[in-house]
């Protein structure tokens, strides 16, 4: 997810463009044409689908003719540039954890080497951890089973997030809404397990919940229960949750800001939860909440003490069992493995095939110990000079956002001043972090999945909560730098550009200015956006939650950006089911960052080309720059996804499906009209009144 997944005026010098290269190519001829060879390289038009114009379909244009040649690979629920990328990713881990493998034994004691190496040969032991069955999670089992009261419930949840394996709700530490200089704890509604609320009321997803409950009744019977209990179990484990689902906020409430974030003392929070003590809980976290803490959603919160006092303990054991059984499945013997892939896989996503061991073993190294094997990562496949480049790229994308916010002809002096100041106070970070982390008391083994799995999710939830009541730091990060990704964070405006995803289809070494720029640059723009989408425009340039807008300016963002929800509401991506469209609401902040940060990409490049017209007016392989720009655009959103796939992320995801994202930024933008020649009533031209502009 480019997000939440998310982000002075100068000469476009950057080391990897063509414009650095334009005084040695005036005087070498061959130098020019090693970069246009290499720039036709980079974009192969023979996957053009031709017999359609950009003008009416700029994704099927760029991309139909390799989607139609690439089909979806069995473990896959989607594929396209991104899952090539993340598959490139994967790929250059796999080596590092092979060979850490193979050394660990001599590597030296202590070392992330040899805890990594530990941690995937302990995972790969698939013979130790089938004839383990389920004895893992025996001991976690038994203490559920000996819950025999209210107050012994809560003790056991207390307990259970102090191993970093909490329930029914999400505890994390981050940034105070009101003062962002400090880390507080913040606790969410949590504790479903189908994809949204809406799956345990709505009768179109009747169909799931029944293969949920046949789901929860194949893990009972894993753990030895009759068929009878096994079935007792999950109709009770599911009414727990049913109950938990009513109350809890939708996705669409969840992406707003006030919903994110209530404020209590301890005694405040004891007086909406009388049957849950947080001063006990927190004492068991080690958290510092002297002030407070924020219980962020109340009605949740409700509900959950509600239960704690009412739910017979029976059918609390039984939902606390099953989420055990299921959040550990895939760590387990096969019988469980397969299980959990066939409900979650299978069912709700559509997947065929469950992924090869080597990739889900790499996936539980990256959730124990991910910054760790990105230490590892950025040390051969980032190299600093790498990092030099992409941050002069972002210095220039910034550049273009300034100039656009200056120029903006609907928002007063007073709310441009305070947007300006957010500017200004941004931090880009680049690629990995400045600092690693130590992992020393953290004890892995060889032989030991499952306890290895626990010990680091218990050493990370410690890790965590050590920063609540301490200073925020902005050199934090929220990704890894394996991670094909990128994000911007609200809370400490910093925008976040991991190394995997500086390399290709966003980002080229010997590629031409519109490459680069429909590329790497859109996405930095998008994030660079984000702290001016209807969630990011919310919070100042010191990360507090203010508001620094006009009561004018305010209205008029939100008209623009109600006319961007209307034109997303009106995609249905899966043919069979027009009832289902793409939720305007909860894609907003991704399509605005779309449209801004392709807008801003577009602008940068203009001022590249400005300073060397001959690049300007050249073609490649027929294409003018500015073309080419947009082919790059929607070569980045290159993908198809299963029909179920799909229904999860329109019911779910804040992020549009890779189609629209093709096409909704662009036919907004006349750039992008001039480019193809464009005529009105092309199906990618929006008449003047329709148009969206925002920044």
């Amino acid at each position: 997810m480019i997000r939440r997944l998310a982000f002075t005026p100068a000469a476009i010098t950057l080391g990897l463009m063509m414009t650095q290269a334009s005084t040695a190519e005036a005087s070498d001829p061959d130098a020019a044409g090693m970069r246009l060879s290499a720039a036709q390289r980079i974009f192969d038009t023979g996957n053009l689908d031709t017999r359609v114009s950009a003008c009416q379909d700029l994704d099927t244009f760029v991309n139909a003719t390799w989607v139609a040649a690439n089909p979806i690979p069995d473990d896959h629920t989607r594929w396209g540039s991104f899952n090539m990328l993340a598959e490139k990713s994967l790929d250059d881990q796999h080596r590092i954890v092979e060979q850490a493998a193979a050394r660990a034994d001599k590597a030296p004691p202590g070392s992330i080497e040899a805890r990594i190496g530990h941690l995937y040969q302990s995972g790969m032991n698939t013979r130790a951890i089938d004839n383990a069955g389920y004895q893992p999670i025996e001991a976690r089992l038994k203490r559920i089973a000996a819950i025999d009261s209210r107050p012994a419930l809560s003790r056991y949840l207390s307990r259970a997030f102090a191993a970093g394996q909490g329930q029914v709700f999400e505890l994390g530490a981050s940034p105070d809404y009101r003062n962002a200089t400090r880390i507080i704890a913040y606790v969410y509604q949590a504790g479903l397990g189908l994809p949204t609320p809406r799956y345990y009321t709505d009768k179109a997803y009747a169909d799931q919940r029944a293969a949920y409950v046949d789901y929860m009744t194949t893990l009972f019977r894993r753990v030895g229960e009759s068929d009878d209990r096994a079935a007792a179990d999950a109709r009770e484990a599911m009414a727990l949750e049913t109950d938990l689902a009513r109350h809890s906020l939708s996705r669409v409430a969840m992406r707003d800001p006030q919903n994110q974030y209530h404020f209590v003392t301890l005694a405040e929070a004891n007086r909406t939860t009388p049957n849950f003590d947080w001063k006990a809980f927190f004492a068991a976290q080690g958290a510092d909440i002297k002030r407070g803490f924020s219980l962020s959603q109340p009605r949740f919160f409700k509900q959950f003490d509600k239960l704690l006092g009412n739910a017979s303990l029976d059918r609390w054991r039984a939902y606390l069992r099953f989420h055990v059984i299921d959040d550990a499945a895939p760590l387990l013997s096969r019988p469980f493995n397969d299980a959990h892939f066939a409900f979650y896989g299978s069912t709700l996503n559509g997947q065929p095939e469950q992924q090869a061991r080597w990739k889900q073993t790499l996936a539980a190294v990256n959730q124990a110990m991910g910054p760790a094997l990105g230490q590892l990562y950025v040390a051969r496949y980032f190299p600093p000079q790498a990092k030099a480049r992409a941050r002069q790229m972002v210095h220039n994308i910034r550049a273009a956002l300034k100039t656009r916010i200056r120029n903006n002809d609907w928002m007063s002096d007073a709310t441009r001043q305070k947007a300006l100041d957010k500017w200004s106070k941004f931090l880009p970070k680049i690629g990995y972090p400045e600092h690693w982390r130590s992992w020393q008391g953290l004890s892995i083994s060889a032989d030991d999945f499952y306890g290895n799995m626990a010990r680091a999710a218990k050493f990370n939830h410690d890790y965590e909560m050590a920063y609540v009541g301490g200073p925020r730091d902005r050199q934090r990060w929220g990704m890894t730098p394996q991670t094909v990704n990128a994000y911007y964070n609200p809370t400490d405006n910093t925008i976040n550009f991991p190394a995997a995803i500086l390399q290709p289809p966003f980002f080229y070494a010997h590629g031409d200015d519109a490459v680069n720029y429909g590329g790497i640059g859109a996405v930095i723009g998008h994030e660079s956006s984000h702290g001016y989408d209807d969630q990011g425009r919310q919070f100042d340039g010191d990360g507090n939650q203010v508001n620094w807008w006009t009561e004018a300016d305010r209205k008029a963002f939100e008209a623009r950006a109600q006319k961007l929800v209307d034109q997303f509401n009106q995609y249905t991506p899966i043919p069979d089911k027009p009832e289902l469209h793409v939720n305007g609401q909860l894609t907003l902040g991704e399509n605005i960052a779309d449209l801004v940060g392709l807008t801003l990409a577009y602008d940068a490049l203009q001022s590249a080309l400005a300073h060397h017209p001959n690049q300007a007016r050249m073609k490649i392989h027929g294409y003018t720059q500015a073309q080419r720009f947009f082919m790059s655009w929607a070569r980045v959103w290159r993908g198809h996804s299963r029909p179920k796939a799909l229904e999860v992320q329109l019911n779910s995801d804040p992020h549009s499906p890779m189609r629209y994202r093709a096409i909704g930024a662009p036919s907004n933008m006349p750039a992008f009209a001039r480019a193809f020649d464009c005529k009105p009533g092309d199906r990618m031209v929006r008449p003047k009144d329709q148009r969206v502009e925002i920044w």
